[in-house]
């Protein structure tokens, strides 16, 4: 293994550029994917099939996710990341054409290559943090999902624009919204592919072995990916993808029933609006504050609180239908996910070897992908069958679930002993 010398320069440098493609990236998919189930209604002229393009999205997303990280391994991830931002060019690209020619077929070919680009600009955060030691990941992870937050403010901004540009080209203006999301993920690939230099593949292996070498272990000993069966029989590697796993599912579930439960108690859209303004606010607002938290009080006691402040908004949402209420509860939700999702992600990273971290985050962001689509498909279910409190008993379960796992971890003596080892 060859040393590496890394500068702060540098450093500011990858994160830059990751956090501004993330940005472009974040605005891009809601960009696009804000008339999707209008668009996909229309084409088929039929309302039943306008989510069957965001679950396509979701399942390439799912399916794609290890074989991303796969390549992150074997390619490096400068590479990895620029090819996943081209396939979302074509993804937008085919969709657009789709819209032109009132394609269905092909606008839902376009939705799975999208959510193939989606499978690798996730890992994107794994990737910022690479560049850092341990001790600094949790706030570079945590600014990486802020990232996100940007992107959902100005995506929106942007589809009547989009949609006024495609009609004074003779285009249907539906398809604006795709040719400029195109464009977007073009210029995030040329930023990643032109700025992640020299590849955060070989920094990330440059730390691992200084870090090593102060800890005075065997720097002769080649260093051996684990097969993802030995990576996950780790309590904590286990913990780590449960707590953004969980705090997915019970996110999706309340998140998606709200504007529903507020229709139904008599709610316009303004109202609902505001409530979603206040769980964005949480998921993405805090997150260079939970970074920075992360890294002080422990990873696991962030996935702790987080699953303590899910617990809260689970019981808060079904006491009372009035907007203060429900936007307290919506925070709160965003709030306990951000904590576990950011905490539980730079937990993950601890536990891995430059070598395997592809395969492994890739692995994980799998089971979070799954998560959302679960949440997303079982709320609507569970809700008909009996209201918002049903919704909330079962996100309570899941939370009060995670909590427990984290106690066990921290009473066990083989989770005392791997919470050291995991730098906690």
């Amino acid at each position: 293994m060859v040393d590496l010398v890394i500068t702060n320069p540098v450093r500011r440098r990858i994160v830059g550029s990751i956090f501004g493609a993330q940005t472009l990236f974040s605005a891009a998919v809601i960009l696009s994917f804000t008339l999707t189930p209008i668009i996909a209604a229309e084409l088929v002229g039929n309302d039943a099939v306008a989510g069957l393009p965001s679950t396509v999205t979701l399942i390439a997303r799912a399916a794609f996710a290890y074989p991303i990280g796969w390549l992150l391994d074997r390619w490096g991830r400068r590479m990895g990341l620029s090819l996943g931002y081209i396939v979302g060019i074509g993804g937008s690209v085919l969709a657009a054409w789709s819209i032109v020619i009132g394609s269905f077929a092909g606008f839902l070919a376009g939705a799975a290559l999208l959510g193939i680009s989606r499978a690798s600009s996730e890992q994107s955060r794994y990737v910022a943090s690479e560049v850092f030691p341990t001790g600094r990941r949790a706030k570079v992870i945590g600014w990486v999902v802020f990232a996100g937050t940007i992107g959902a403010i100005f995506g929106p901004l942007l589809v009547e624009p989009a949609g006024l540009l495609a009609e004074n080209l003779g285009l249907p203006s539906a398809s604006g919204p795709f040719l400029i999301a195109g464009a977007m993920l073009l210029f995030a690939a040329v930023v990643t592919f032109g700025l992640l230099r020299p590849d955060p593949q070989r920094i990330g292996r440059a730390i691992d072995l200084e870090e090593r070498r102060q800890k005075k272990e065997d720097l002769d000993v080649e260093e051996m990916a684990r097969p993802l069966r030995q990576i996950f029989a780790s309590p904590l590697a286990l913990t780590a993808v449960a707590a953004m796993t969980i705090g997915q599912i019970v996110m999706v579930m309340l998140m998606v029933i709200t504007p529903l439960n507020m229709a139904h108690n008599e709610h316009g859209t303004q109202a609902i609006s505001l409530v979603i303004m206040a769980h964005t606010l949480g998921m993405f607002g805090l997150s260079g504050l939970t970074g920075w938290l992360i890294d002080r009080l422990g990873r696991l006691a962030l996935i702790a609180a987080g699953s303590s402040i899910l617990i809260v908004a689970c019981l808060l949402a079904p006491l009372s239908s009035g907007m203060l209420m429900l936007a307290l509860s919506l925070f709160l939700l965003g709030l306990g996910w951000n904590f576990a999702f950011v905490a539980g992600s730079t937990l993950l990273s601890d536990q891995l070897a430059p070598v395997e971290r592809g395969r492994a985050q890739g692995a994980g962001e799998m089971s979070v992908a799954i998560g959302a689509g679960l949440g997303s498909l079982t709320s609507g279910f569970i809700f008909a069958r009996g209201d918002m409190w049903a919704v909330s008993i079962v996100g309570l379960a899941f939370s009060l679930a995670l909590l427990g796992m984290v106690i066990w971890l921290k009473l066990s003596r083989s989770g005392s002993q791997e919470y050291a080892a995991g730098h906690d």
